[in-house]
């Protein structure tokens, strides 16, 4: 008894109550257009009647739920007063015709279970409180009701008028879990849209990750150079102030750089409507600074670059600067600022690239961090088709990368 006065005072219940409402108020249009159209009908002809009263409102509510818009509202309606699946799902207009088809049927189901609703709850309420007062009002209803408004059978006019009430109240609180129940089956995402759906989140997913690569490479980078120039401008700054004012111009630029970078990507993860801020995308042709950058940090670099880079493709050239830039990074980062060695020359239609570095000593750590430079280093590698092969080899670590120049031509 106390799960269904729950169910009665239950707020959705009401809430659904009133859904049901609008529907049953949508549908008087459509009675009052049927009429109109066909005139008065003799009452003689009551079957004639009842089926063009009823035919009429259901194609035009069907035809009306066809229009795509109708499942946007529906849905918006459903999400707002019935609740259920569909709360956790935007709506959407209908964008094909097995979706408009479902919210048409699902809109004629709304108007006429929401009539039969409104119905009941205009008429029963009234009659059932009525017969409740007979119990306390000496009123003679047996032209009305017959035996049981007089005699012995008027004391059960109080239990059926509690019937009424009750079955009222019953009619209401099933048609609304019913409404919830069967809501996601006609409103809810297709299978042609939920793949379109898991689509967009894939690539929403793919970029983010593209994004995330590109703030880890350029800031941790950047990091890790401000920290070793700073150590070696502390180191020298009373021996040569010079070295030392270059190394604070260096770390002045990789810090704006980083800062550009950052404002850059948080512009485009910011969901505000507002257009982000433009970074220029690093390539080949910034590589040289790249590398003063790695000298000024403290770093012995054996750099040989093949001087023909003129014909590597901009997303290749682009993709190349942040390989090279991270594995000039992992290097200061796990065995500081050490001897490195690096290579980059094309060798036909590959671009070979090479970074090597003495394994850091037991113990000696400067930069340990969460480990993601070699997985983005092979995220890049994959994307272009190229190879990857990094590893300790007699006592240095190495990092080898091949990519495909011709076929991004």
């Amino acid at each position: 008894m106390r799960r269904v006065f729950r169910s009665v005072v239950a707020r959705e219940t009401w809430r659904r109550w009133a859904y049901l409402v609008v529907g049953g108020a949508l549908l008087l249009p459509y009675f009052m257009l049927a009429m109109t159209v066909f005139g008065p009908i003799p009452m003689a002809e009551a079957p004639k009647t009842v089926l063009i009263l009823l035919a009429c409102p259901v194609a035009g509510a069907f035809v009306t739920g066809l229009v795509p818009a109708v499942r946007l509202l529906e849905g918006t309606a459903v999400r707002e007063l019935v609740g259920g699946p569909l709360v956790a799902l935007p709506p959407s207009a209908a964008r094909s015709t097995g979706t408009r088809v479902r919210t048409g049927a699902w809109f004629t189901l709304h108007l006429f279970t929401g009539f039969v609703v409104s119905g009941l709850s205009l008429a029963v309420p009234p009659f059932g409180g009525a017969l409740l007062l007979t119990a306390f009002v000496d009123w003679d209803l047996r032209s009305y009701l017959g035996p049981f408004g007089g005699g012995p059978l008027r004391p059960l006019l109080v239990p059926i008028g509690l019937g009424c009430l009750a079955g009222v109240m019953a009619v209401i609180v099933v048609a609304g879990r019913l409404t919830a129940a069967f809501a996601p089956r006609f409103l809810g995402p297709s299978p042609a849209e939920r793949l379109a759906d898991l689509e967009a989140a894939a690539v929403r997913l793919a970029e983010r990750n593209r994004l995330a690569r590109e703030l880890h490479d350029s800031v941790g980078h950047a990091l890790s150079v401000v920290t070793l120039q700073a150590a070696a401008a502390g180191r020298v700054l009373a021996a040569d102030p010079a070295f030392a004012k270059e190394a604070l111009s260096a770390i002045e630029e990789s810090a704006r750089t980083a800062l550009e970078d950052l404002d850059h990507v948080l512009g485009l993860l910011r969901d505000d409507g507002r257009p982000a801020a433009t970074a220029p995308q690093k390539t080949l042709d910034d590589l040289p600074r790249l590398l003063e950058q790695t000298r000024i940090a403290g770093v012995t670099l054996d750099a040989r670059v093949d001087p023909d880079l003129a014909r590597v493709p901009a997303a290749v050239s682009r993709e190349t600067y942040r390989i090279a830039q991270e594995c000039l990074t992992n290097a200061l980062k796990h065995a500081g600022p050490v001897p490195v060695r690096f290579r980059l020359e094309l060798r036909g239609d590959r671009l070979e690239l090479a970074v090597g570095n003495p394994l850091a000593e037991p113990g000696h750590r400067p930069g340990a961090s969460g480990g993601r430079g070699l997985a983005g280093i092979r995220e890049r590698v994959t994307v272009l088709r190229g190879t990857l092969a990094a590893g300790p080899d007699g006592g240095r670590f190495e990092v080898a990368v091949s990519l495909p120049v011709g076929s991004h031509a």
